[in-house]
């Protein structure tokens, strides 16, 4: 439907990822087998978590959030990414993209949040070990995932409503495996200033902001450590804290090079590698880096396996 020499886009088109047919099914393989094993890794650290009295505590808490987000977060793309790999049309309706969009914003910027309420947790326990039940009451640990998530859904509504508001021409081929946000404005024909307005600014809160914060808990973690002349703790410590610093510096790395400092030498495929970094990768390795590695979680499972054990042969 023509308006002017402009065009109502009522669906786009997605490229996916830059892969070579006599490739496609290998990357089908390796991308079914990722999103499996996150989902099932997520969905594990969930349910013992909701299982076991002994996770029921402010770190597991905002960890069951993690997982819940890394879940969702994953979902948002690689399903319409498996059925696009295996369709010779793949094309997503303009609500569709819009609203996946507003879901992929809403879960990405949750994880940010929640990884600076973890970080933080984190900081309180062992820097400040005799206060911590003191500091992370129940009330204090509920505000933060409440605010977390009230923050996160309206960053992503803002978007979604400035993103509706443009118009789109007849070019409607995303070159991505989703609707980037980023590859949505490259299309638009009117005023995109306000957009990136918004990007910039709002970036700098859900980014850049809790970034700088995680990077400053683990640098006092890291400090207070080195007090401590055990050689054993310091090398658990300095293990544990590298692990999730590489996660955090793979998620927050890639989104800042996408959207915050973008260059004008990235090619598409740069780009889209990027991307598969923290909306695959990163998902999939939390549950390992965060839970499967703990301690508590492996005597959770060990708990909940027994009980479930001793349940079906006194049922038998």
């Amino acid at each position: 439907m023509k308006m002017g020499n402009q065009t109502v886009v009522s669906d786009f088109l997605l490229l996916g990822l830059p892969i070579r047919p006599d490739q496609q099914d290998l990357f089908y393989t390796l991308f079914l087998a990722m999103y499996v094993t996150t989902v099932l890794g997520n969905l594990l650290i969930l349910v013992l978590i909701c299982l076991d009295p002994h996770l029921h505590t402010p770190m597991y808490l905002f960890l069951s959030n993690l997982s819940f987000s890394d879940l969702c977060f994953s979902s948002v793309t690689m399903p319409k990414l498996l059925q696009d790999m295996q369709s010779h049309i793949p094309s997503i309706s303009y609500a569709g993209c819009l609203t996946q969009m507003y879901f992929f914003l809403l879960f990405a910027d949750l994880e940010s949040f929640l990884l600076v309420a973890m970080a933080y947790d984190r900081y309180v326990a062992i820097c400040f070990p005799l206060h911590y039940t003191a500091i992370m009451s129940p009330r204090l640990c509920l505000s933060l995932l409440v605010l977390s998530w009230v923050l996160t859904i309206c960053v992503s509504l803002l978007h979604t409503v400035l993103m509706a508001r443009l118009s789109f021409c007849a070019d409607n081929v995303i070159p991505h495996f989703f609707c980037d946000m980023s590859a949505l404005l490259k299309l638009a024909c009117s005023d995109i200033q306000i957009n990136e307005m918004v990007i910039f600014i709002l970036g700098g809160l859900v980014i850049i902001v809790p970034f700088l914060l995680i990077f400053s808990s683990y640098a006092r973690i890291v400090s207070s450590i080195l007090k401590v002349r055990s050689a054993r703790v310091i090398h658990k410590a300095f293990s544990t804290c590298g692990s999730h610093l590489s996660v955090v510096s793979l998620f927050y790395g890639t989104i800042i090079g996408l959207y915050l400092c973008p260059s004008s030498n990235n090619s598409t495929v740069k780009e889209t590698v990027m991307a598969v970094m923290y909306t695959v990768v990163t998902p999939m390795l939390n549950p390992f880096i965060y839970s499967l590695r703990n301690q508590d979680i492996k005597g959770a499972l060990r708990r909940v396996f027994s009980k479930w054990t001793i349940s079906f042969f006194f049922n038998q």
